[in-house]
């Protein structure tokens, strides 16, 4: 089988070089160079290190390796639509789209096409079921990063592979040590998928500037203070507020007007929802559902987090609304749910918070 495999230089990836190796198969490396680049300059990505790392494991495996730039089209694709959802007040998920749009799109059509099978260090799995493949969680469930694959398409899933996904972090790093691999005690990369080390609010503020505006109690009408533009707030936020007497968290913007509105305390039910209206929904795999008049047990996750929601979704016109009796955190529109069965096993697919 003819394999691409997507290595970071970090130890996910490059272990999922070793596992393909142990299992026989002769991948071909290829790492994906995305600094950003624009009119107005450069924006620094870290590659140097990971291309170095990358690098020593296609050594060290005997792999042939390949580093391909995709910086206009990470442009277009992923860094537009974060600037034009942060804009309109909205919750982006770069990293979704980066994986939907970039990883198994753009990286697929030009070099995944010419290979049986891509395979990428994400914590997830696959399962066939009657011939058709599902996305599906991985071992880990405080790693699993199935939510950030909630928008991929079956002919995507089905061609994937998830090398480490049977496996727990600490057996990932343990097989890096073993290995030697210089990635073994590597942190984990945090930021917008390949915005590397670069802070998100450095990030906004290069492309929407500051504006300053309110930061209003909901309850009382009261100001409490200001904020440099409503672009670099997200509903639930609690941190960057600087405010005193908390904790405050951000329940609600004014877009026209440029005020975040905040609720004070532990546990203000203005935080809160039970109800979750999901537009565009789309299907993974199959539609499991079907026209439904009724609703259908389910489990859910509004964010990247390791604990699933539990509950109901029912289909109203072009509406999947989910519903349960927790109180829900931080609902945010623009945001992905991403929604799987009762078992927590397959992913099914995802929608737009509204």
């Amino acid at each position: 089988m003819n394999i691409a495999a997507l290595v970071s230089g970090g130890v996910d990836s490059s272990v999922v070089v070793h596992q393909l190796k142990e299992a026989g198969y002769e991948p071909t490396i290829f790492y994906i160079k995305i600094g950003m680049e624009d009119k107005d300059g450069y924006i620094d990505c870290p590659a140097e290190e990971d291309i170095e790392i990358t690098t020593y494991i296609a050594k060290k495996y005997g792999c042939k390796m390949e580093v391909v730039s995709l910086q206009e089209e990470y442009w277009d694709k992923v860094v537009s639509y974060t600037i034009d959802a942060v804009r309109r007040g909205l919750t982006p998920n770069p990293d979704m789209m980066c994986n939907k749009l970039i990883k198994f799109g753009v990286f697929e059509d030009r070099w995944g096409r010419h290979f049986d099978r891509i395979a990428t260090g994400h914590y997830a799995t696959t399962t066939v079921i009657d011939g058709k493949t599902h996305l599906s969680t991985a071992a880990d469930h405080v790693k699993d990063q199935t939510y950030f694959l909630g928008q991929v398409d079956y002919l995507q899933v089905s061609k994937l592979m998830f090398p480490i996904g049977g496996l727990l972090k600490s057996e990932v790093r343990q097989i890096a040590a073993e290995q030697g691999l210089p990635s073994a005690t590597r942190k984990d990369s945090q930021g917008i998928c390949f915005l590397g080390k670069i802070n998100y609010n450095d990030f906004i503020r290069r492309y929407l500037g500051e504006k300053e505006g309110k930061i209003i109690e909901l309850e009382t009408g009261n100001i409490l203070g200001r904020h440099k533009g409503f672009w670099f707030h997200t509903i639930g936020q609690r941190k960057g507020l600087y405010l005193s007497g908390g904790p405050w968290f951000v329940v609600k913007k004014d877009v026209e007007r440029n005020i975040i509105y905040v609720s004070q305390g532990y546990n203000p039910e203005t935080q809160y929802g039970k109800t979750v209206n999901l537009q565009g929904f789309h299907f993974i795999t199959e539609d499991p559902w079907g026209d439904f008049e009724d609703t259908k047990e389910v489990a859910f996750k509004i964010r990247h987090t390791p604990e699933f929601t539990f509950g109901t979704v029912r289909k109203i016109g072009g509406i999947y609304r989910l519903e349960t009796d927790v109180k829900i955190q931080g609902i945010a529109s623009g945001q992905f749910g991403v929604v799987y069965d009762k078992e927590c096993k397959l992913c099914i697919g995802s929608g737009m918070i509204i």
